[in-house]
């Protein structure tokens, strides 16, 4: 972590805004920037009228139970990173490109313009609750793989598998790798990978295998939503998770958001693709710090800033004025 660029060398150096995806949920995410900014304000009192019920409440109140549902989890997330890149826009540089891990891709599409807030906010409600019924509840789970590379765990899934569903999930850093599958061959490939060598393997508490085949049914489901969706030319290049590659038409943002639900989130290589295109400084932009966690183990060289509530706020902006 470079902490020792001042104002005017960040201001220059590319920039990009990367927005978290679930598992960044907190009870009271957004609030001090609803009860601040008029333009917070205004962006929850939309989420809440898009989906016809009090996003903020639950996001501002809880009960941390509700908030954890999948349907509800995403949106949440979304609407706390939009106020917070409302916020901030106009305050910071522009960034020279997007990214977001897995939900957080739909975040980046908004800032992008891509796809509204309002359809954006419909869309990952019903991506969130395919998700959830596309596998029943014990059917499928993930587990975290701590540092061991992508081949051996590539080649734990393989031999854990045994005619199951199991493979990479989440390349998040060389650190940390994240498989998804069946019960029974997520399990056995936890057990493979201590044996193996992993510094820490263990079963998440998830409410479904995210990003493996077994999503295939939310997959096609989603297709639809997406295809019927109104979207534009990104005005900064998104990071696809799926490819680790640049999107720049509306045509591949809606495939790439459709193949992510069965694909793997390559978000080690998309950091790593940002950094070979002249990023300097990341800003994370939502609830909590996972991301400029994972950045750390990607590239300490790095500046990662995050935006979520008031203190972080003020301490990126007062980077940023050097």
């Amino acid at each position: 972590m470079n902490e020792s660029i001042d104002g005017s060398q960040l201001s220059q150096a590319k920039i990009a805004f990367i927005f978290p995806g679930q598992g960044s949920q907190t009870v009271g995410m957004g609030k001090e920037l609803y009860e601040k900014y008029p333009i917070a304000r205004r962006t929850f009192d939309e989420a809440d009228e898009a989906l016809g019920y009090k996003l903020s409440q639950v996001c501002f109140e809880g009960p941390e139970e509700q908030l954890r549902l999948t349907e509800i989890t995403q949106p949440a997330i979304l609407a706390v990173s939009i106020a917070a890149l409302r916020v901030i826009e106009g305050r910071v540089p522009k960034p020279s490109f997007v990214a977001g891990h897995s939900l957080g891709e739909y975040s980046a599409h908004v800032a992008s313009g891509t796809m509204t807030f309002a359809d954006a906010l419909r869309t990952v409600r019903k991506r969130g609750k395919y998700m959830q019924e596309a596998v029943p509840v014990g059917v499928g789970t993930m587990a975290a793989i701590l540092g061991m590379e992508l081949e051996k765990v590539s080649a734990v899934c393989r031999d854990a598998a045994q005619g199951e569903v199991c493979s990479p999930a989440n390349i998040n850093s060389p650190e940390q790798i994240v498989i998804s599958g069946n019960t029974a061959a997520v399990e056995r490939g936890t057990k493979l990978a201590d044996e193996r060598g992993a510094k820490r393997a263990k079963v998440l508490p998830v409410s479904a295998p995210f990003h493996c085949s077994l999503m295939k049914p939310a997959q096609d489901r989603l297709e639809a939503d997406l295809n019927a969706l109104r979207t534009q030319k990104p005005v900064y290049p998104v990071v696809c998770n799926v490819e680790a590659s640049f999107v720049s038409d509306e045509i591949r943002a809606r495939e790439t958001l459709v193949a992510q639900v069965t694909g793997a989130v390559k978000w080690e290589q998309s950091m790593r693709l940002l950094i070979e295109n002249g990023v300097q400084t990341f800003v994370e932009i939502g609830p909590g710090k996972v991301l400029c966690g994972l950045m750390r183990q990607i590239d300490r060289s790095k500046t990662c800033l995050n935006v979520g509530d008031e203190a972080s706020l003020n301490k990126t902006l007062a980077q940023f004025a050097g």
